[in-house]
């Protein structure tokens, strides 16, 4: 990678438990139909579960950003390994769907403090931050493709659900153990001053910090990440939906022994594949672009990408290939970017508490594009879809410059909690 050793040293560590993270996320979703047919229950049933297992996910982010500046980050990432492994491991054990629900909130928990503990330590440990940030990204597309892969796979090869549950845990108990013995300076990158150690964050002391925060140019970063999270979830919540009822999926034609497959998941898929591409481009240019700039672009770009999902959903094939792939590229090459944002405009003794704010709206508020989306799907149309992700996408682009204005012209840089100014 080209890092010197305690940089290399705290990449492994967060690639590994960010692609595990996606790794135990996107094998949830595989194991449904087979719930269906093993507890008998009814598809509403096993959705809210399902949901209340992804709840935590986002909701806990802001308090596991509190927990990373109490403990450290790298005691949260631990901690988030071994109770998603233990998670999966009582699935493993379950016999009704009521130990399901159990597992899954315990997942929830456990994974829900990881993206604050993880970037805080890449943002205050790591000195080549734009070169680490991109590699993690990689590493968690990986894990997005590979988690929905392996579990099907297995269950494909296997009989028992509970024995590929337990299977799915062992690359996380792994990385654990890995983890204990993992050594690396995790403020590397800051002046000790800047750093602080507190035995505990008091009611005061949140509100206190939040205040600080919200009151930086940070307050203007949150809105934007809410905003691209809002049309990240909503696009991939229903891209495969959609996918799979374009007239060009009608025209493929599979090989006798491939009925059953559908096309449009391996096209979802390779848009995960080449978002890797993206979020190694997009972590990249965060040493050259401030990030402003790069988010102003990325979602001028996501904005136009949408609009032209209207007229190519009713064209051939290939301009569906072509798309799909372009938006992956962009839709995750814009996440280095926000996350160097978070980094350029906090205080490093907060950096855990500005993840969690920052993934509470990326995960949590952006969650809310699941519901915006299913309600215009059902009662309008796919093209109505993408004009809201197009609005959404805008709306991130108006603010992204409207926050480089107002940082260049009204002298922020030198009001913002760190007093530095993005790109430098």
């Amino acid at each position: 990678m080209g890092l010197d050793k305690n940089d290399r040293a705290i990449a492994s560590f967060t690639m590994a438990g960010h692609s595990l993270v996606h790794w135990f996320e996107t094998s949830i979703p595989i194991f449904l139909v087979v719930w269906l047919a093993e507890f008998d229950v009814s598809v509403a049933l096993i959705g809210v579960i399902v949901a209340l297992g992804y709840a935590p996910f986002g909701l806990g982010a802001l308090p596991g950003g509190i927990l990373a500046d109490r403990f450290g980050p790298k005691r949260l990432i631990l901690l988030c390994l071994a109770g998603m492994s233990g998670a999966f491991l009582l699935l493993a054990l379950s016999t009704s769907i009521y130990t399901v629900a159990i597992g899954l909130i315990c997942w929830g928990i456990a994974a829900s403090v990881y993206h604050p503990a993880g970037l805080a330590l890449i943002s205050t440990g790591v000195e080549e931050r734009g070169t680490v940030f991109a590699w993690h990204g990689i590493a968690g597309n990986a894990g997005i493709a590979l988690g929905p892969f392996a579990a099907a796979t297995l269950l494909f090869v296997l009989d028992q659900w509970q024995l590929v549950a337990a299977l799915l845990a062992i690359p996380g108990l792994v990385a654990a153990v890995y983890g204990l013995q993992a050594d690396f300076d995790p403020v590397a990158a800051e002046d000790d001053a800047d750093v602080t150690t507190d035995d505990a964050l008091s009611l005061s002391e949140f509100i206190s910090n939040s205040r600080v925060l919200f009151a930086s140019a940070f307050a203007a970063v949150f809105v934007i990440v809410t905003f691209e999270g809002l049309f990240y979830r909503g696009m991939l919540t229903y891209l495969p939906e959609i996918l799979h009822g374009l007239p060009a999926m009608d025209d493929v034609t599979l090989s006798a022994g491939l009925e059953g497959i559908e096309p449009g998941d391996y096209i979802y898929v390779g848009l995960l594949v080449i978002g890797m591409g993206g979020q190694y481009a997009g972590g990249k240019l965060t040493n050259r672009v401030s990030a402003e700039r790069g988010l102003m672009a990325i979602f001028a770009v996501l904005c136009v990408l949408a609009l032209t999902f209207i007229p190519v959903t009713s064209m051939g094939l290939l301009p569906v290939i072509v798309l799909c792939a372009v938006l992956g590229f962009f839709l995750f090459a814009i996440q280095p970017f926000y996350q160097e944002a978070v980094a350029v405009h906090t205080p490093a003794n907060t950096r855990g508490l500005s993840y969690g704010y920052t993934y509470l709206g990326e995960f949590g508020l952006g969650a809310a594009s699941i519901a915006i989306g299913g309600f215009v799907l059902g009662g309008f149309s796919t093209a109505m879809f993408f004009v809201v992700l197009a609005t959404f996408a805008l709306t991130g682009m108006v603010l992204s410059a409207g926050l480089l204005f107002t940082l260049d012209r009204a002298g922020w840089w030198e009001t913002s909690p760190t007093g530095t100014k993005s790109g430098d």
